[in-house]
């Protein structure tokens, strides 16, 4: 599995384009702006784009989705629960920093245990609500590695303040996460990777 990070719009978005070495098949994580850079990415690595994935549905997660969406004719999933958030610039919040954005609606729904296939990588749906109520882990078993949208981030977790965010929930989230093997590389929406292990040792949160 090789991962590239592209960071992305007026947040710093972490975007990946992960994809199986051998087929070069791939997914999008969480286009969040920028969709020209992404997309010429795309092609410098040759990657055949299988699925749009949005980890959640606030702005800055889902801003070039409509791009990526044209030029790879491929379907965008989000977990249900934050599918509204796609069409609507009040709910993703992006009419509080203009331009509003919104994205195409859903083509499918991710859930608990879905496995995204690629290649021969695999990817499998954490439902991990908190942040939203939709939000999403995507965890590759086999390679040891979790990309954690706004749940986890290095040292610190997502934000609870917003409207549809809970902090019960992102704390029974958050143990869920620290379930996973400790070795367990994290890559969230924001900042730079972490593990498992580590956020055990320095996250005020955990």
């Amino acid at each position: 599995m090789h991962i590239i990070i592209m960071e992305v719009g007026m947040l710093g978005t972490n975007s990946y384009l992960v994809y199986c070495d051998k087929t070069r098949e791939g997914v999008i994580i969480d286009p969040g702006g920028d969709g020209e850079k992404i997309i010429e990415v795309i092609k410098e690595n040759h990657v055949d784009v299988k699925y749009i994935l949005n980890t959640h549905g606030h702005h800055d997660h889902i801003g070039a989705n409509k791009e990526l969406k044209d030029f790879t004719k491929k379907d965008l999933l989000i977990h249900e629960n934050d599918s509204s958030m796609l069409v609507s610039p009040e709910k993703n919040f992006s009419f509080l920093r203009g331009p509003e954005n919104c994205s195409p609606a859903a083509d499918g729904f991710l859930k608990e245990g879905d496995i995204i296939s690629f290649g021969e990588c695999n990817l499998k749906v954490i439902e991990l609500p908190g942040h939203t109520p939709g939000g999403v882990g995507l965890y590759a078993e086999k390679e040891g590695i979790l990309f954690s949208g706004d749940t986890l981030f290095y040292g610190s977790i997502g934000r609870t303040d917003l409207p549809g965010s809970d902090y019960q929930e992102m704390t029974k989230s958050l143990k869920r996460l620290m379930e996973l093997p400790d070795e367990t590389i994290v890559y969230p929406g924001h900042g730079p990777k972490t593990s498992v292990a580590l956020e055990k040792d320095i996250n005020p949160f955990i």
